[in-house]
């Protein structure tokens, strides 16, 4: 008995190439990734991913120079603590720092909720309420850095023992703190925007999508979360160790 043989066209999505060639092709033809996101919301997490690796590589070395160090590292509890009413109280401004840092993701979170109801005057207000919370963070970093700059800490020495110390901390929490300055000014901006009704009206010009869509007040929810959630290992791996 003869079987005549079936052609396949050379489109046909049964025919793929073997090895690498193959992975390449499943992934160029895949339409599932990105096909509901929209080009904004994409290109943010692929920053924030990039953002994540450069944080990391700080983090690591910062505790590749403390583990490897022969010099004795600081006691965090003691460089970092303040004398209020007579009284050493350690990681006081810390905690406050962090405290106000992590409240900033609560209004953030409630201004994109309000941002989906179209409602532009409490998403407003809630943005203006978070770029202010990030500004009193950075108010409070900055008393931070200047209070250890007087006391003699500079990137190349530190009067408390190890000199990788104030390398290490002028590094990792200033760029995280170049984040949050950016963040406050974005937000300032798209909050001005939602508040005079850009997204309603259409109305041309930087960051203005189509008409109700908010979806660029999500878009400054993730990178404001990511910051945050970048501000808690610092915490972690800086202050509590």
């Amino acid at each position: 008995m003869m079987t005549e043989s079936i052609e396949r066209p050379a489109n046909d999505p049964l025919l793929r190439p073997a090895g690498l060639r193959g992975v390449a092709a499943d992934l160029s033809s895949d339409q599932r990734a990105f096909k509901n996101v929209s080009w904004g919301k994409a290109m943010m997490w692929i920053f924030l991913l990039s953002d994540t690796f450069i944080f990391g590589c700080f983090l690591l070395a910062y505790m590749t120079a403390r583990m490897s160090t022969t010099v004795p590292w600081p006691n965090p509890s003691e460089v970092f603590a303040l004398t209020i009413g007579g009284t050493e109280i350690p990681l006081i401004l810390i905690a406050i720092m962090t405290f106000v840092l992590i409240s900033s993701s609560g209004t953030m979170a409630m201004a994109v909720n309000f941002g989906y109801r179209r409602d532009r005057r409490k998403t407003a207000a809630l943005m203006w309420a978070t770029a202010a919370l990030g500004a009193t963070f950075v108010g409070m970093q900055a008393f931070e850095w200047t209070k250890l700059i007087r006391e003699g800490v500079r990137p190349w020495e530190n009067p408390w023992g190890a000199a990788q110390f104030g390398s290490s901390f002028f590094m990792i929490t200033g760029f995280h703190g170049t984040h949050v300055s950016i963040g406050v000014l974005f937000l300032l901006i798209i909050a001005r925007k939602v508040w005079r009704g850009d997204f309603d009206q259409e109305r041309r010009g930087f960051f203005t999508s189509r008409k109700g869509n908010y979806e660029i007040v999500e878009i400054m929810g993730l990178y404001w979360h990511f910051v945050d959630l970048v501000w808690v290992f610092i915490f972690a791996f800086f202050y509590l160790w």
